[in-house]
């Protein structure tokens, strides 16, 4: 369903939502990008003003009186003393101590004197330069303390406008896509009692608050209505949608088949819902998104990886990338073990791997095949491309697992995970290479190096670019692209490459012919045409981007709070008690928890997965003496093993999004009569490889020890 309406030359979807979402995901960078700078300019302040954190706010005037007369105060105080007696006290009173009542007065006296000294210099150094600067700084310190109240309001509008923009496009992730009536009205029927049981959840929730007779914050209240607001609307959406089937569905259709295309959001909170519903805390839905709220920064950090990703997916980076290779005439299957290692930088700079997926998996696909590469090997490896890199840093999810588990650290966890990566990427090789249809041959033509240096020749500007705005944060905010500045700093740096490309496009400015009055008052009349009608191709660029990353940020949020309140559903049914708190050996426990983890893993997004297992699982691996950073490392791997494992497999599902569902059906056709292996080798592949680096990682180290 497109939205056709327009107003202003941009479509009415794009003014409702994709405007709201922006702003909101510009507000977060701003944010975090102040909370650097106020650092910084405190760091300035200090060292330009010795003592700065005194002038920051008018000093107050002592009250005291540094010119005080001593002996008179003296005589006051004894005659006060001598007044006070008690008439029922039965013990005479004690004399008074003139000699140290006068120290007293004395010492007094001196600190006052020295307040009055230390205000009257603070007055003198608050000169107008001071005042200017501490305006800024403190200005800039009140918006960043204005953030950080607001972050949990940002991410509930955040999840609602993408949540309704997703279930508006229908694009919440399914196992196969809605192509019949009964598959629109099974899916939509479905979100309808979805979206019922949230609205019930949420009202319920707010009820279950008012009348607990704890005091709510203003935040909280605001949050209680955001959540019954959005959730009507998402809940009038629905019956809309059930009411009224799109025109392009094909008539007839499979109610059995019909499930596979329902929402997985959809089918956890059903789950969910009737669980909390039937055991009497109708609120339950309502609580777990609210602890969301407690993780909002990382929640909306997971928002603006989504935006990263669609902003990297328009700039011509990732092509220019692709061309390097391009000489050498790798094998397909060479190629295909290149090319997921490389992508692993990305997939670790975009926050996890369904991102990269959405954001590259088109284009690696496309390359795969120009290369030679057999359409199952090119699936193998586009659903592979988005798997490695989440054990390296700054990957958001480590990030998460170290904020939420004390016991290890992110420098730990990736320190690690280089290693996990090396041992999995050699596997993946091992796996291609041994499978391959073709010669193993590299042949290299004889005038490869040329080509190779002029394919690296586009690449320069853009290593030049990312170099200056790395060196500028790092200059002027002290921030590097580590795995807490990465979030704000990458929009930014992506921002930049693609004026930087819009500004190629108007080269032609610079020839000789062109170096004329007529001809730039022409160029810019055109470009404001085009920035008026939407034409622009930054503008346009940054709009498509957002908007894509609405329906994304939608799918994936959702998703993620349902998985939260499955996790719940696990920990209060009381399922993870059913595993033994101490098993005879590490080993058994190490196997136990493995397959625990694996099937979390296919079944939960790893976000809300994060979650459940270390509040349920996490104990039960350190009581039978697994080290804390064996376990994480171990739960990284299961978790992207179940992320390419049937019954979901949502790297093959997103794979299957972005390159169509005619590719997937052609790469069927052509195996057909080929072994087992070749006709499942999407899926074998990437399987086979990701569990033996589950199995190494898992127990060769309880085997050689931790020492």
């Amino acid at each position: 369903m497109e939205q056709t309406l327009r107003v202003g030359h941009r479509t009415a979807y794009e003014w409702l939502a994709a405007l709201p979402a922006f702003l909101v995901l510009v507000f977060v960078v701003v944010l975090n990008t102040s909370s650097s700078l106020h650092a910084q300019l405190l760091q300035l302040g200090e060292s330009m003003w010795s003592g700065y954190f005194q002038l920051r706010i008018d000093p107050v005037q002592p009250g005291c009186n540094p010119a005080m007369d001593i002996d008179a105060e003296l005589q006051r105080l004894i005659h006060q003393a001598n007044n006070s007696v008690d008439e029922f006290d039965l013990f005479a009173p004690e004399p008074v101590n003139e000699g140290a009542l006068r120290q007293s007065l004395l010492a007094s006296q001196l600190q006052c004197a020295e307040r009055h000294a230390l205000y009257e210099s603070a007055v003198e150094r608050i000169t107008p330069g001071v005042q200017i600067f501490r305006t800024i700084e403190l200005g800039i310190a009140g918006f960043g303390e204005f953030g950080m109240n607001a972050q949990r309001i940002m991410l509930a509008v955040l999840v609602l406008i993408c949540g309704l923009t997703a279930l508006f496009r229908r694009h919440h992730i399914a196992l196969r896509p809605m192509e019949t009536e009964m598959d629109y009205r099974v899916a939509a029927g479905a979100q309808l009692i979805a979206s019922t049981i949230l609205f019930y959840s949420v009202y319920s929730f707010k009820d279950v608050a008012v009348n607990s007779g704890v005091a709510i914050s203003t935040q909280h209240h605001i949050l209680h209505h955001l959540w019954i607001i959005g959730f009507a609307f998402i809940l009038l959406l629905s019956l809309y949608q059930f009411l009224f089937i799109p025109k392009e569905a094909k008539p007839g259709g499979s109610f059995l088949k019909a499930q596979l295309a329902v929402p997985l959001y959809a089918t956890m909170c059903i789950i969910s819902g009737t669980y909390f519903i039937m055991s009497g805390h109708s609120a339950g839905i309502g609580i777990y998104l609210n602890q969301m709220m407690e993780l909002s920064q990382l929640f909306l950090n997971v928002g603006l990886y989504v935006w990263i990703g669609m902003l990297l997916k328009r700039t011509e980076l990732a092509q220019k990338v692709f061309a390097v290779f391009r000489p050498f005439n790798l094998p397909p299957e060479l190629l295909a073990v290149v090319v997921v290692a490389i992508a692993a930088i990305p997939t670790a700079y975009t926050g996890a791997s369904g991102i990269f997926v959405i954001a590259v998996g088109g284009l690696i696909y496309m390359e795969l095949r120009r290369a030679g590469a057999r359409r199952q090997l090119a699936l193998a490896a586009t659903a592979m491309s988005g798997s490695l890199g989440v054990v390296l840093r700054p990957c958001l999810l480590v990030v998460i697992i170290a904020a939420l588990n004390n016991e290890v650290t992110t420098d730990q966890l990736f320190g690690w995970g280089v290693k996990v990566f090396f041992l999995t990427t050699l596997l993946f090789a091992m796996m291609a290479l041994i499978t391959r249809q073709g010669p193993a041959r590299l042949e290299i033509p004889q005038d490869v190096f040329p080509q190779f240096l002029q394919a690296l020749k586009p690449l320069l500007p853009y290593v030049v670019i990312i170099g200056i705005t790395l060196l500028i944060y790092a200059q002027a905010l002290n921030a590097y692209l580590d795995e807490f500045s990465a979030p704000f700093i990458l929009p930014v740096l992506l921002l930049v490459i693609l004026i930087y490309e819009r500004l190629m496009q108007e080269k032609d400015v610079l020839k000789r012919e062109n170096l004329n009055i007529d001809y730039v008052e022409n160029r810019l009349e055109q470009s404001w045409t085009d920035l008026r009608v939407g034409n622009d191709s930054l503008e346009k660029t940054i709009r498509e981007a957002t908007t894509e990353t609405t329906g994304h940020i939608g799918a994936l949020l959702m998703l993620m709070g349902l998985s939260v309140s499955i996790g719940g559903v696990i920990e209060r049914a009381e399922i993870m008690h059913m595993v033994p708190l101490v098993f005879e050996s590490p080993w058994a426990a190490m196997a136990v928890l493995v397959g625990i983890l694996v099937v979390i893993g296919m079944v939960m997004d790893p976000y809300g997965a994060v979650i459940l297992v270390s509040a349920t699982i996490a104990s039960v691996a350190y009581n039978n003496g697994i080290h804390p950073v064996h376990f994480w490392m171990v739960t990284l791997v299961a978790f992207e093993l179940g992320y390419l494992s049937p019954p979901v497999a949502l790297n093959h599902l997103l794979t299957r999004q972005v390159v169509g569902e005619e590719e997937v059906r052609l790469a069927k056709e052509e195996t057909v009569g080929q072994s087992f292996w070749y006709r499942h080798e999407k899926m074998l592949l990437p399987l086979v490889s990701m569990g033996i680096a589950l199995a190494i990682v898992a127990f060769v180290p309880l085997a050689i020890g931790y020492d």
